[in-house]
């Protein structure tokens, strides 16, 4: 099951902003009078009032008139907040073409959070043909302005590219204006600077303070990178404690990643109480948002059981939601299911296809399981050189079995030239990556001195490691070296031993041998 341990940027300002305004220290028959008087300002904060249900009954209708007023007497702040009435279609029909035409008078009238948002409709092309150049003209006015927001999507088009040309340092630079504005998407997209060193040198403390900040600010994801580098110990000293309770704000905050990492940390008990039904909650969560891994997490729990009743016609169910939405682990794990025929019909050829998706989606595993039906034509016509190209797919992306399977292919010589040297590196790779049939391939190679100059002793290190990694053949071929002493000192009562484990791991030879030597034979 993955962490999701991605760190997210740009977050699109697609929602126009209301104007902080604070009415509700002001009588409301005192604003009506103002107002019938033509006090444009009396009508704007009154229809705050009414659009917030701010000391009155909500009524965004009289809201709409009461915006109407302020902006036919030219008053640019009615005229933001009827254009957003319109954008959202609140107490008026949805309209985006009379909210850019309000936008459009609230920002010629010296508003400058009407420039952002009016930015933000050419930049989206919502009521207005998209103009990247006019969205960015209307940034630098609102940012000039002092608006937040208008910094904030100014330095997100130098960063991108869009309107202008890149310049992550002006990026930086807007960013910082953002911030020091007290906007959170501002701190969290600096923070995202300071850690990957763009457009600034690289400053993991830094990006700390900034995620701070903007988890402060009721951003979410500021939250869940924060978690992240409490997780890592990244910029901050290692916390596994205060990473839950940030993965939990955040989750909290509907980010679907701090929910699936949340409910990672309750699969394994990471600094929780293990909890795989409270895992089950936040995997649900998050897939319910729409988050793909959320759904592939959840699968895997109905699959195997786990925090909820076994279900592979669920897990396959959620899968196909996490396939649909691009993610490649779903895909991989529905070829599986197809291939297996677990919760639908076995299906080779359209296993082919989801290990296509996910191997295309740089899945190392859907490479290898690919390669695997290549290389013994199922679901797909037989072809050896395919199996090699995506062997080595999956191995050049620290699949180890696909190393393994490369590597005997080159010691063969099936469809590549025959290459001891390079099948000896091939088993090194998957070796070091942990994969326990690779140290016992290249225990061999060292027993046998192919490839690598022979080496009894290293031979017996490496079969050490494949049988504590569960392989049966290097227990075996471990039992040996004891039952004959190459490498090590003899030791017939290990080998035996050995030998056993070999047996228990469901090897013919092992048992064989275990019996030899329970009867006290050579």
């Amino acid at each position: 099951m993955n962490s999701i341990s991605k760190f997210l940027f740009f977050i699109a300002i697609g929602a126009l902003n209301l104007p902080v305004v604070h009415a509700q220290s002001v009588k409301e028959l005192e604003l009506k009078t103002r107002c019938a008087l033509k006090n444009t300002e009396a009508c704007n904060r009154l229809g705050v009032m009414y659009s917030e249900g701010m000391g009155v009954r909500q009524d965004k209708f009289e809201a709409v008139e009461l915006y109407t007023k302020a902006c036919d007497g030219r008053n640019a702040s009615g005229c933001l907040n009827l254009g957003v009435m319109y954008d959202k279609g609140e107490g008026v029909c949805q309209d985006k073409s009379k909210a850019f035409e309000f936008l459009t008078k609230a920002c010629d009238g010296g508003n400058a959070n009407g420039c952002s948002n009016l930015g933000v409709m050419y930049e989206d092309g919502e009521g207005v043909r998209q103009d990247k150049s006019k969205a960015f003209e209307l940034f630098t006015k609102a940012c000039n302005g002092e608006n937040a927001e208008g910094c904030f999507n100014l330095g997100a088009m130098y960063y991108n590219g869009e309107g202008v040309r890149q310049d992550k340092s002006k990026a930086f630079e807007l960013f910082t204006k953002a911030c020091d504005r007290r906007n959170a998407y501002g701190c969290f997209n600096l923070g995202v600077l300071y850690l990957n060193g763009e457009g600034v040198r690289q400053d993991k403390s830094k990006a700390v303070e900034m995620f701070t900040k903007a988890c402060g600010g009721g951003f979410a994801s500021g939250c869940f990178n924060l978690g992240l580098l409490y997780d890592k110990g990244e910029g901050v000293h290692l916390d596994k404690f205060k990473a839950v309770e940030l993965y939990t704000k955040a989750c909290d905050g509907r980010n679907a990643s701090g929910c699936v990492n949340l409910g990672v940390m309750y699969v394994t008990g990471a600094s929780v109480q293990q909890d795989k039904s409270k895992a089950v909650e936040m995997f649900t969560k998050a897939c319910g948002g729409g988050f793909a891994s959320g759904c592939v997490n959840l699968g895997a729990m109905y699959y195997n059981g786990e925090g909820v009743r076994q279900d592979k016609s669920k897990a396959f169910e959620l899968f196909t939601k996490a396939c649909d939405r691009r993610n490649a682990f779903g895909c991989f794990n529905l070829g599986v299911m197809y291939e297996k025929g677990e919760g639908v019909h076995l299906d080779k050829f359209k296993a082919v296809e989801l290990y296509t998706k996910a191997c295309d989606g740089r899945n190392a595993s859907g490479c290898f399981n690919l390669g695997l039906l290549y290389d013994k034509g199922e679901g797909v016509r037989l072809d050896k050189f395919k199996a090699v190209e995506l062997y080595t797919k999956a191995c050049d992306r620290r699949n180890a079995y696909g190393c393994v399977n490369l590597g005997v292919m080159y010691v063969t010589g099936a469809s590549v030239q025959q290459d001891k040297s390079k099948a000896f590196e091939l088993f090194t790779k998957a070796c070091n990556g942990g994969n326990a049939l690779g140290c016992n391939k290249l225990g061999v190679k060292y027993d046998n001195g192919e490839g690598v100059q022979l080496d009894k002793f290293k031979a017996v290190e490496l079969f050490t490691k494949a049988c504590n990694g569960e392989n049966a053949e290097g227990c075996f071929n471990l039992g040996v070296r004891y039952d004959n002493g190459e490498g090590v000192r003899q030791d017939r009562n290990h080998a035996m031993g050995l030998f056993g484990k070999t047996c228990d791991l469901r090897n013919e030879e092992g048992c064989k041998e275990y019996a030899r030597l329970k009867r006290g034979s050579r």
